[in-house]
């Protein structure tokens, strides 16, 4: 965040690009040696969306992407977040879905860009950047609606 409020787009890149590197490890690793606990599948997804949003709220306050796409991610990191906690006092871990796995993916992939000016697309005229990020909106929507449908039972009374 500092680095990129001082105006080094290329190096809050490279440290946004490492963290995701890393965050991705992090989970390979976790089920390639069989290290998957309630723990992580909480901690995970809570370490994306701060890392996720922490790059589209500056991203905000310097005008590059639009105030209402970002609250678009956060209602749905906010009511995820919530059900999640839901489910986990009823004894219930709710795991990172598929499409919750593309959503993420997508949104880095358009912050990349984003934090790079669209580089090398700029270059040809093709905003790859904005692409992905309209991308990431309807696949955030899409993922939230999911998880909420596959939870409903947790909506009901009991």
């Amino acid at each position: 965040i500092v680095v990129f409020l001082m105006g080094y787009r290329y190096v809050a890149t490279v440290i946004f690009i490492l963290a995701a590197i890393t965050d991705m490890l992090d989970g390979k690793i976790a089920r390639k040696y069989n290290l998957v606990t309630n723990f992580g599948k909480l901690m995970d997804p809570l370490a994306d969306k701060l890392l996720v949003t922490s790059a589209l709220v500056c991203m905000v306050q310097t005008g590059v992407v639009p105030g209402w796409m970002v609250i678009v991610i956060l209602a749905r990191e906010f009511a995820i977040t919530g059900l999640r906690s839901v489910a986990a006092s009823e004894g219930v871990v709710i795991a990172a879905a598929w499409s919750g796995k593309i959503k993420t993916v997508t949104q880095m992939i358009a912050i990349i860009f984003l934090l790079i000016g669209n580089w090398p697309f700029e270059l040809i005229s093709v905003p790859f950047a904005q692409i992905m990020l309209w991308i990431a909106v309807i696949m955030t929507v899409f993922s939230g609606a999911e998880y909420i449908y596959k939870s409903r039972e947790l909506f009901r009374s009991r």
